[in-house]
C-alpha cells in the first residue's frame, strides 16, 4: 500500500469548531461595528488568526494600528477560548474516530495537521489527545497555510515520505498546503469549494480504508 500516514486538519475535520470561530469573529465584528457574515467566515478557513483579522478588517475598511490589531486578536481569541472550553466528545464529527481506528489497526500512522494553537485544548476537550502519533499545531509552526510546513512537519515526526502521506482538509488554504507538500490532498465539505484537492468527500464518514486504496488507483497514487 502506498499510504503510510494520514494527517488530518482539525477544524472541520475531525471536529466542527468553525461555527465557534463564526461566534467569536461576529462577537468581535459586532462591537466594530462591521458587517460579518457566515459567507465571509468561509474566507476565514484555514487562516491563521491574524491573517483572519486582516481579511475582517479590509472587509469593514479599517485601518487600526498593530496595537490595537493585537487587542482585537486577543479579544477573538479569548470569546473562542470560552466557546471551545465547553467542548465535549459528542462534537466530534461522525465516523472520524472509526476511520482513524482503521488505519491504526491497518499500521497507518496518523497526526494532526492544524494552525490552530488551541489544538491541545480541543483534543484534551473531546477525549482523543491520545489518538493521534503525532500533533503539529501552531504553537510549534511559525508559517500559516498554504504553506506547506505544517504537513511537512507531521510527516518528519512520524517518519513518513511526504510522497507517503494523504491529507485530510475542509479549508482551500489547507488542500494548496498538502499540494505543496507534495502529498495526496482529500478535500472534506464541498467539491464546489475545494476544487484543487485530488478527491473531496462531505465527511470521514464517507471513507474508510477500501476507498481509500480505491482513490490512490485512481489518482495514481499507489
Amino acid at each position: 500500500m502506498h499510504t503510510a500516514a494520514c494527517i488530518f486538519d482539525l477544524d472541520g475535520v475531525i471536529v466542527d469548531t468553525a461555527r465557534y470561530h463564526f461566534l467569536a469573529w461576529k462577537r468581535l465584528t459586532d462591537q466594530l461595528g462591521i458587517h460579518f457574515t457566515e459567507e465571509d467566515n468561509e474566507r476565514l478557513k484555514g487562516v491563521s488568526r491574524m491573517a483572519s483579522l486582516e481579511i475582517i478588517l479590509e472587509i469593514g475598511n479599517r485601518k487600526p494600528d498593530k496595537n490595537l490589531k493585537l487587542e482585537y486578536a486577543t479579544l477573538k481569541n479569548n470569546w473562542y477560548i470560552e466557546y471551545i472550553s465547553r467542548m465535549t466528545p459528542a462534537e466530534i464529527l461522525p465516523g472520524c474516530i472509526k476511520f482513524i481506528k482503521e488505519l491504526k489497526n491497518a499500521d497507518i500512522r496518523v497526526a494532526i495537521g492544524s494552525a490552530s494553537k488551541n489544538t491541545p485544548m480541543i483534543l484534551d476537550r473531546v477525549s482523543i489527545n491520545g489518538l493521534f502519533d503525532a500533533v503539529v499545531d501552531g504553537n510549534i509552526i511559525s508559517k500559516a497555510k498554504p504553506n506547506p510546513e505544517v504537513f511537512i512537519k507531521a510527516a518528519e515526526m512520524i517518519g513518513i515520505n511526504p510522497k507517503h502521506c494523504v491529507v485530510f482538509e475542509d479549508a482551500v488554504a489547507g488542500v494548496q498546503a498538502a499540494l505543496n507538500a507534495g502529498m495526496m490532498c482529500i478535500g472534506v465539505g464541498s467539491p464546489k469549494v475545494l476544487t484543487k484537492a485530488h478527491f473531496v468527500v462531505p465527511g470521514l464518514n464517507e471513507m474508510n480504508l477500501t476507498k481509500l486504496l480505491t482513490l490512490e488507483k485512481i489518482s495514481g497514487y499507489e
